[in-house]
């Protein structure tokens, strides 16, 4: 058997390292993801590339959840890909413990996955029609042996069953026995067999009913404060997000355009886009309805391949300058902000950011299926 490297070695040592709720534990800093385009057959070259992940940096801490949101194409998934080495990042730094992992492979990524989990987003499609549940949540076992003894999987399977929320004789049944929100739930226990310290939901109810999605949500913050997880979660409804979420990301079109706390993203949103987003939830009172403010978008979404120079949004935005043509805003604080004891201080990539009180956002806001409230997420022009 090869001697480990030095890296692998540094890997597996931080891995029992300890942190602190409310310290960091992921550090993402300056992650692109680009997957080239190429032409011709035999001697094929590589004439651009598609922008998938551009300069996205961000902090997750131990016990929280970060909510990621952004409409379809914008990379929320392929993020998420990335970070559990899922993709190759193309560059940047993911840092687990203070401790860089984009890039690792061989015992070191093995080492990695095991406290670093995912719950993907269609539960009839990421289980194996061929294997019992047992198998399926006992897998993760047969790669890392030393979780769970041989002789103890049968039983451990069935306490994790019995965690979230299903009958423990379940085990030799096949997913199709079973329904969609059974199905997620034993995806949710496949996460937790290896005892992760962090789990990544790519969009764990977007395929489930509303009923069903409430219980998969409210199992998911039981587990986190039974086991002291952090989340990213992934989604397309904005009221889940703000539900569950203790911090929220706004992603465009492979960048994040906005981050804070829910109550600075939902209440006092500063960026056009977040903006947007807000004003085209659908709102339950007919009275609250009447003064609403709706912000329609103009345009199409740019194509990650080609992305418009300067703020990408700019396309779109109904504050676009000239400036914005020219230079790329930075996700900081704006700097008329700064010092001040206002929740509209948090960060924004925008030249021209504003606290603006969204009708709807403030309140009632964000109830809505979504941005469109009908299954999409950001407002059609």
């Amino acid at each position: 058997m090869a001697e480990p490297t030095a890296a692998e070695v540094a890997i597996e040592a931080v891995m029992e390292k300890p942190v602190e709720r409310g310290e960091p534990i992921l550090q993402v800093r300056n992650l692109e993801k680009y997957f080239p385009l190429t032409q011709g057959i035999l001697i094929k070259r590589q004439i651009g590339a598609v922008k998938a992940v551009d300069g996205v940096s961000f902090d997750l801490h131990q016990g929280e959840t970060l909510g990621i949101v952004g409409e379809s194409g914008c990379g929320k998934s392929t993020l998420a890909k990335v970070l559990m080495n899922l993709e190759p990042a193309t560059a940047g730094q993911v840092l687990y413990k203070g401790e860089d992992i984009a890039g690792v492979s061989g015992r070191a990524l093995k080492a990695i996955r095991r406290n670093i989990q995912m719950v993907f987003q269609d539960p009839y499609t990421s289980l194996n029609p061929r294997m019992t549940v047992g198998d399926i949540i006992g897998e993760p076992f047969e790669i890392h042996p030393e979780v769970a003894p041989k002789g103890d999987r049968r039983k451990a399977v069935q306490d994790l069953l019995d965690v979230v929320g299903l009958n423990p004789e379940y085990i030799n049944r096949y997913p199709h026995q079973f329904s969609g929100g059974q199905r997620q739930r034993i995806g949710i226990a496949r996460g937790l067999a290896l005892k992760p310290e962090i789990i990544i939901c790519d969009e764990p109810v977007s395929a489930l009913d509303v009923s069903v999605q409430a219980q998969v949500i409210n199992l998911l913050e039981q587990l986190q404060n039974e086991f002291n997880l952090s989340y990213m979660f992934i989604a397309h409804d904005l009221s889940i997000v703000r539900h569950i979420s203790d911090r929220v990301g706004v992603m465009y079109l492979g960048k994040l355009v906005e981050i804070g706390t829910d109550e600075e993203i939902y209440e006092h949103p500063t960026h056009p886009y977040t903006q947007a987003l807000l004003s085209a939830v659908p709102v339950p009172d007919p009275e609250g309805r009447e003064g609403r403010e709706r912000i329609i978008l103009a345009g199409d979404i740019p194509s990650p391949a080609n992305p418009p120079s300067g703020c990408r949004f700019r396309t779109r935005c109904f504050k676009a300058q000239e400036r914005c043509a020219v230079e790329e805003p930075l996700l900081a604080i704006p700097e008329w902000f700064r010092g001040q004891d206002t929740p509209a201080a948090h960060e924004s990539a925008c030249h021209f950011a504003e606290d603006v009180d969204v009708v709807g956002a403030k309140g009632n806001g964000a109830n809505g299926s979504d941005a469109n409230g009908d299954g999409g997420e950001t407002p059609e022009a």
